[in-house]
C-alpha cells in the first residue's frame, strides 16, 4: 500500500492547499520540489503575507534509506548495536503550521504520516492541534468538538485516547505549560493496536483527520479575523510565537527526525514564526487577558463538556 498511502497524502495536499488559498484570498503558495541524496524528496509550498496568513506551509514528502543510529534509538527503543543488520525506512506525510497576522487569529499545526520499516513494522500518527494566542473557550469548544467528531467516525475510543496523548505531547516541559489548547495526537498505530482497524481504514482515518482541518481552522478564523488588537496583543504574539519556537525546537519530534535523517532543512524549519520575541521573566499582569489565557494553558481540560 505505500504507493496507495503516498499518492492518497499528495492528493491530500493538494486540498488543503486549495482551501486555505480561498481562505486567505490573497496569497497563493509557491511550490519547491526537492530530492534527498539517500533516497525520496518532497514537496515544500509556502504562503507568506496575505489577508490572514503571515506566514505558513503545507509540506509534503516521501523519504527513505539505512535508519540512523539515533533514529533506530528513539523508534525502536533499543540500542543501535543490538538492531537488525541494514535495517533501513520509508515514511511520508503531510506536515502544516501556519501563522497568522493578528495576534486574535490562532497558530495552528497538522501532521499525518505513515512509517515503514524494512523489518516489517510499520504505523501511522499524527493529529491537529490549535495555539490561540488569547483563548476563547467558545471556539475552543467548537475545535475540541470537530476533533471528536473525525475521531467517532472510526473508533468511539479514539478522541479520549488522542486528546490525552495530545494534552501530554504538545506540553512544554522547561515552562510547565501546554503550547496551546491542544488537539488531538496519535502515533504508532497500526492494525495490531487496539484500534482494531485494518490498514486501509487507518489509511481513510488520517485522510479524514487531514480533510477536517481546513473547516476547522476556517471557523476558527472568520470568529476572530475582525477582533480589535494594538501593539500591546502584537506584543504578546511575538512571545506566545517564541514558546511555539521553544517547543518545536526542543521537543517536537518531527523536527528530530527530519533532521537526523538529513531531510531538507528549510522545509523542517518552516514551521518558524516569521518574528517572535523574548524578555527576560515576562510576567502578565493580574487580571490581564495575557494572564487569563495562562490559566487555560494546562492539561486535562474538558473543552466539550466544561
Amino acid at each position: 500500500m505505500k504507493e496507495q498511502i503516498r499518492e492518497s497524502l499528495k492528493l491530500l495536499q493538494d486540498r488543503i492547499c486549495d482551501g486555505l488559498e480561498q481562505m486567505d484570498d490573497k496569497a497563493r503558495f509557491t511550490e519547491e520540489l526537492w530530492t534527498r541524496k539517500e533516497g525520496g524528496g518532497g514537496r515544500t509550498r509556502v504562503i507568506q503575507n496575505g489577508n490572514i496568513l503571515a506566514k505558513g506551509g503545507v509540506n509534503f514528502s516521501a523519504v527513505e534509506g539505512p535508519m540512523p543510529a539515533e533514529l533506530i534509538r528513539t523508534s525502536l527503543g533499543i540500542e543501535p548495536e543490538n538492531a537488525p543488520e541494514n535495517l533501513s525506512f520509508y515514511a511520508t506525510g503531510v506536515s502544516i503550521v501556519l501563522h497568522p497576522h493578528s495576534p486574535m487569529v490562532p497558530i495552528t499545526h497538522m501532521n499525518v504520516r505513515y512509517f515503514e520499516m524494512s523489518n516489517g513494522k510499520w504505523w501511522f500518527g499524527g493529529g491537529i492541534d490549535l495555539t490561540p494566542h488569547y483563548v476563547i473557550p467558545e471556539l475552543a469548544k467548537d475545535f475540541h468538538q470537530r476533533m471528536k467528531a473525525v475521531c467517532d467516525k472510526f473508533n468511539p475510543d479514539f478522541h479520549k485516547r488522542f486528546k490525552n496523548w495530545c494534552d501530554d505531547y504538545f506540553f512544554i516541559k522547561h515552562r510547565n505549560e501546554m503550547r496551546g489548547i491542544g488537539g488531538i495526537f496519535f502515533d504508532h498505530l497500526n492494525s495490531s493496536d487496539s484500534s482494531s482497524l485494518s490498514k486501509a481504514q487507518l489509511l481513510d482515518f488520517i485522510i479524514a483527520v487531514g480533510d477536517s482541518f481546513v473547516p476547522a481552522y476556517l471557523y476558527q478564523v472568520s470568529n476572530t479575523k475582525d477582533l480589535p488588537y494594538g501593539e500591546s496583543e502584537k506584543y504578546w504574539q511575538e512571545l506566545r510565537r517564541s514558546r511555539y519556537v521553544e517547543f518545536n525546537l526542543v521537543w517536537d519530534r518531527g523536527t528530530k527526525f527530519g533532521l537526523q535523517t538529513d531531510g531538507r532543512t528549510e522545509s523542517i524549519l518552516m514551521s518558524m514564526p516569521p518574528t517572535a520575541a523574548w524578555e527576560y521573566d515576562y510576567q502578565a499582569a493580574e487580571g490581564s487577558k495575557e494572564a487569563e489565557t495562562q490559566k487555560f494553558l494546562v492539561k486535562g481540560i474538558d473543552w466539550i463538556n466544561s
